[in-house]
């Protein structure tokens, strides 16, 4: 019984991971097929700063070298839209799975902190679009002569601009993140600023790992990164637990939480435990009186 009890509640957490793991799938299913529909101009939306870049040098077409290049790109780009359209569900399931293990007053942050998590992927996805692709772009494109033209295929192009947007949109979590550690207790606001020097290496090798060896994206990715980090301490400062005063207040809180009936039988327990202690004996009292005389 006792191995049982020991693993009930990891069967039940593997459960609990497989029911969410399905919602997030059928999710990013409903919207693979919805975003189906629309493929054609999500792919013109999706290239239209390199298309806007490709201009200036009278060239502003792609290619695809394959003859089922363009069907399984379109197919990438629906896929690449479901997940897109499924992130409220994706961040709703992740935190409603991390909710058990946190305080009472803590999972008050659920909703917020998905919501927050919504904005922060949209914002980074955004930035990356609408400010990194076009300045991106202009410098690729840059290295184009008389006899040298720039031909970028469907594949490639979706390839890379989802890789970027995709890692700007996770990037932009790092203030989340940071303020979810903290508030578990396991980073504090002077780590993170004693650590900083070691964190700004960290983003600039991170950008050069994720965006393509050039000095113009990793500085635009790695200078984010520095001023979320900065927001992330801010974040760990007003809502981390820096120390074990909110723990004791939620221990006190539970005690509030206690059934009347309880502490009035805990009470009369220990008054009974008073009361059975036996009382000094009157002939031996008299005697000690006499000895101090």
């Amino acid at each position: 019984m006792s191995d049982q009890e020991e693993k009930s509640p990891f069967t039940e957490h593997l459960g609990e991971l497989r029911d969410r793991l399905i919602h997030s799938f059928i999710a990013v299913g409903v919207g693979f097929v919805v975003a189906y529909f629309f493929k054609e101009k999500l792919f013109d939306f999706l290239t239209a700063p390199l298309v806007t870049a490709m201009a200036e040098s009278g060239n502003a077409k792609l290619i695809f070298t394959g003859l089922p290049e363009a069907f399984f790109t379109y197919l990438k780009v629906a896929f690449l839209a479901g997940i897109v359209f499924a992130t409220p569900v994706l961040f709703y399931e992740f935190w409603m799975f991390v909710s058990p293990g946190l305080y009472r007053e803590e999972k008050k942050y659920i909703l917020p902190i998905i919501i927050l998590s919504l904005i922060f992927f949209v914002g980074g996805a955004s930035f990356g679009y609408f400010i990194v692709f076009p300045y991106g772009f202009q410098f690729f494109l840059g290295f184009t002569t008389e006899t040298i033209q720039a031909m970028p295929s469907m594949k490639e192009y979706l390839s890379f601009a989802s890789k970027m947007l995709l890692a700007f949109g996770f990037v932009f979590e790092l203030p989340l993140v940071l303020t979810f550690l903290s508030r578990m207790g396991l980073v504090t606001p002077a780590f993170l600023k004693k650590n900083r020097k070691y964190a700004l290496l960290v983003f600039f090798v991170l950008a050069a790992v994720i965006t393509p060896p050039d000095v113009v994206t990793q500085i635009m990715m790695a200078m984010p990164l520095i001023l979320l980090y900065e927001i992330g301490i801010l974040g760990t400062m007003i809502f981390g637990k820096s120390s074990k005063s909110e723990i004791e207040e939620e221990e006190d809180d539970d005690d509030d939480d206690q059934d009347p009936d309880e502490q009035h039988d805990e009470q009369e327990e220990d008054i009974s435990e008073c009361g059975d202690k036996p009382e000094g004996d009157p002939e031996s009292d008299d005697k000690d009186s006499e000895l101090q005389k």
